[in-house]
């Protein structure tokens, strides 16, 4: 191909928009309107936030370590002692995500264990399958048959039938 070309063969087309014509005297709008929103509201804004952000960087606040206060239980509430039956249920429920997570932890040792002991996973594993056979046992023992929507209190019947129920058992052995 030729270096250069020859304008009389390839005639440059004709422009679809017009040249800009700078001859009027009044001075564009938009620099000036954005210069000024720079300078009156994003400089200001922006310092602030950033002395904010010093602010916070210098007392960090971690919210994964908060450690709650253990709450009386449904048994040591009165009767018609409203707060201290929801404390009772609020501290119920974050032992029961605590139980669920350890249950969790253990199924996830219990899988490495498998995965990396092989073949001889059931000799090898055989302590850890053993405490998460425990765990699973608790677990299933306090939250079995409470479903959705039990609570402190859901927990505490089924308790209380389960200690029955040992007694009249007790009582047909002797």
């Amino acid at each position: 191909m030729p270096e250069s070309v020859d304008k009389d063969v390839y005639p440059e087309p004709p422009r679809q928009t017009p040249a800009p014509n700078r001859q009027s005297t009044v001075p564009d709008p938009v620099p000036l309107v954005i210069g000024l929103f720079s300078y009156v509201v994003d400089k200001p804004v922006t310092a602030f936030h950033d002395w904010m952000e010093r602010q916070r960087a210098k007392r960090r606040i971690h919210y994964y370590h908060r450690e709650f206060r253990r709450v009386p239980d449904l048994t040591q509430c009165m009767e018609d002692d409203v707060l201290c039956h929801y404390e009772a249920n609020m501290q119920w429920k974050r032992d029961h995500l605590v139980d669920q997570e350890i249950v969790k932890i253990m199924r996830q040792r219990v899988a490495a264990c498998r995965t990396r002991e092989g073949e001889s996973a059931d000799q090898n594993c055989a302590p850890l399958i053993k405490q998460y056979a425990e765990v699973c046992k608790a677990f299933k023992a306090r939250y079995e048959d409470l479903g959705y929507y039990g609570g402190a209190r859901t927990c505490l019947m089924k308790q209380k039938e389960r200690m029955m129920e040992e007694r009249k058992a007790e009582g047909k052995v002797e």
